[in-house]
């Protein structure tokens, strides 16, 4: 279970349901968008005032997020929202009878161990990190496993009352192609690009949010000779503007909107420039890419980010303007690069979607 299409959580979903099917071939598998499922009407007004309020007021987002007090406030709404969810959680339930609930979102997470607290249910409830710090909606007695994404998650759920032996530290599930080696000539070929000169990867996650526009100007005006990607993912408005200014500009530059190629994109990219989301950050680890990051969420993404920085993996850009400087740095000190990207690699887990299927199928035996 996760929520939202095309989001985070979702690709984390289907990662881990590709490694079941790879696991064990008679595994039956529902994969839900739980607020499409249990309220669509919710789901749509959810969806699009968290996204306002991270494009215009991201302040207030990070206000919100983990806010014990928010945390407390909000109790009541959760269990309505909890007790609501139950009828069509009992339909889901009586009909497919699972024996295992992974949730890689706490919302269905919290559902589900409610409902398997109140109906006393013989079932495993898992609960899948996609970011590198756990918030307090993620606590609930009645999950069985958690899998985070580091030690420093682990350590906090601990001394957040979580049992041990009840989390398991396997990374972030990324899909299992990025566990595999790429034709990298094959790819150069198919972009026209050279493979002699450096390819910088912009994203802006799977909402194109950020400002890629203004660095793809940066990079387009860089006396540096390169080589530009760019993945708008689902912001239309973005890859049609990007599209049209493509002739303009000066270096050689290809813009996606969403792609299932990423894989191929980060193994012949030297550098990505992109907001810090658990799924992006885990596919590039796995590349060995390191990571530029500019604004990102407050929250999560902030979380992340001094994750990254303090395993000399990424840097943080606060200032746009120095984002040239930024990129010549990394791009004219070979042996500075190296180093990244072997400790990029170093801390990636590329096999953690099959680590988490093979645990769940272990515990449903």
């Amino acid at each position: 279970m996760y929520i939202s299409e095309n989001s985070g959580h979702h690709h984390a979903s289907l990662a881990i349901e590709s490694a079941l099917h790879e696991a064990s071939n008679d595994t039956e598998i529902r994969n839900v968008n739980s607020f499409l499922y249990t309220n669509p009407i919710l789901e749509k007004i959810i969806n699009k005032v968290y996204m306002s309020v991270i494009r215009r007021r991201p302040e207030i987002w990070g206000y919100l997020y983990d806010n014990p007090k928010v945390v407390k406030s909000t109790q009541r709404l959760k269990e309505s929202i909890h007790k609501y969810a139950s009828s069509k959680i009992k339909t889901l339930f009586e009909e497919f009878m699972p024996q295992a609930v992974i949730c890689t979102q706490a919302f269905p997470c919290g559902i589900v161990a409610d409902y398997k607290r109140t109906h006393a249910l013989d079932m495993v409830v898992a609960g899948v990190l996609t970011d590198y710090a756990p918030h307090s909606y993620w606590l609930y007695d009645n999950v069985d496993a958690y899998f985070v994404p580091s030690e420093e998650t682990k350590k906090s759920l601990i001394l957040n009352g979580i049992s041990s032996d009840k989390v398991h530290f396997t990374g972030i599930p990324i899909d299992l192609k990025f566990r595999d080696t790429v034709d990298k000539k094959s790819v150069f070929r198919s972009l026209g690009f050279s493979d002699t000169e450096p390819v910088i990867l912009v994203m802006g996650g799977s909402q194109g949010i950020g400002p890629v526009k203004e660095i793809v100007k940066i990079l387009n005006t860089s006396k540096v000779k390169l080589q530009v990607i760019v993945v708008a993912g689902g912001n239309k408005k973005l890859y049609n503007y990007l599209k049209q200014k493509v002739p303009q500009l000066h270096g050689r530059c290809v813009v996606f909107a969403y792609t299932e190629k990423i894989n191929e994109l980060m193994e012949i990219s030297d550098l990505v420039i992109s907001k810090p989301g658990g799924i992006t950050v885990s596919e590039a680890l796995s590349k060995g890419l390191p990571v530029l990051i500019v604004n990102p969420i407050p929250g999560q993404e902030e979380m992340n980010t001094r994750h990254l920085v303090k395993h000399k993996v990424a840097v943080k850009l606060d200032n746009l303007h120095d984002l040239e400087i930024f990129v010549k740095e990394f791009l004219s000190n070979p042996l500075a690069l190296k180093n990244m990207q072997n400790r990029a690699r170093a801390l990636s887990r590329p096999g953690s979607a099959a680590n988490i299927a093979e645990t769940i199928l272990g515990m449903i035996g």
